[in-house]
């Protein structure tokens, strides 16, 4: 009798769970349907958007790649013989090899800036225009390559590897520039970072031979001198220790 009675509690229970739920969702079945329906809308926004995202990355990674291929060519002067006396590959126009750096960078920059604009907020498309900007500067065109630099810094971040990059390759064309003064200013920020990814002996370098540049032993002399005592394994150690002599000479 008693295990009968607990089986008519439960199903009392029951009942009286269901009932007071058909009672709550009844008079609200209006908004909890409209509830379910932008929730079913907002998961397919969300699966678009990841498809999207996907999407974009790989196209932009594949025009990064393309344009990468191009600025990493090989340069072989048309004059090189190849193997068994062959001439080289740029003389017959082959593809994949140029014949000069200024011909290889003026074939990559297109690409390079086709890649940058078509997905500039992407990973790829700030490496794209970073690389860009040095392409840039290294075929003089520093005023284009500042604001490709600038346009890093503004998208990746100015505490970002790439915007810290961006920053002293902005110095690098400033100087090629003959903005000497403003490439200072940026070199000594950046060496007095804390940021372990930056080559503080290499931009200490930078610093010291700006200041050569400028006529500013003074301050060449504590640039140069901050390697040696505070990086001694930096590959710039025997060349700031023979930079030291000669300003002392």
């Amino acid at each position: 009798m008693k295990r009968i009675e607990r089986k008519h509690l439960k199903e009392d229970e029951l009942a009286h769970t269901l009932a007071s739920a058909r009672g709550y969702i009844e008079p609200r079945r209006k908004k909890i349907a409209g509830a379910l329906i932008a929730l079913g809308v907002l998961v397919v926004a969300v699966v678009i958007v990841s498809v999207l995202r996907g999407r974009t990355r790989a196209e932009s990674e594949a025009a990064l790649a393309e344009a990468m291929v191009a600025l990493n060519a090989p340069v072989v002067p048309a004059g090189v013989e190849g193997a068994e006396g062959l001439p080289a590959a740029s003389a017959l126009s082959a593809t994949g090899t140029f014949a000069t750096e200024e011909a290889k960078l003026n074939a990559a920059v297109p690409k390079l800036k086709t890649a940058a604009d078509a997905h500039p907020g992407t990973e790829a498309g700030i490496q794209a225009r970073y690389h860009l900007g040095g392409a840039l500067s290294s075929l003089g065109r520093h005023a284009e390559a500042m604001q490709a630099f600038d346009e890093v810094i503004t998208r990746a971040g100015d505490d970002t590897l790439y915007g810290r990059m961006a920053r002293l390759g902005k110095a690098d064309a400033q100087v090629r520039a003959g903005q000497v003064d403003a490439a200072i200013e940026t070199w000594k920020t950046m060496a007095a970072s804390e940021a372990e990814e930056l080559p503080v002996d290499a931009i200490l370098m930078d610093l010291a031979r700006a200041y050569v540049q400028k006529g500013n032993t003074e301050e060449a002399r504590k640039a140069l001198t901050e390697i040696v005592d505070k990086h001694p394994e930096s590959p710039y150690l025997a060349e700031a220790r023979e930079e030291l002599e000669n300003l002392k000479g």
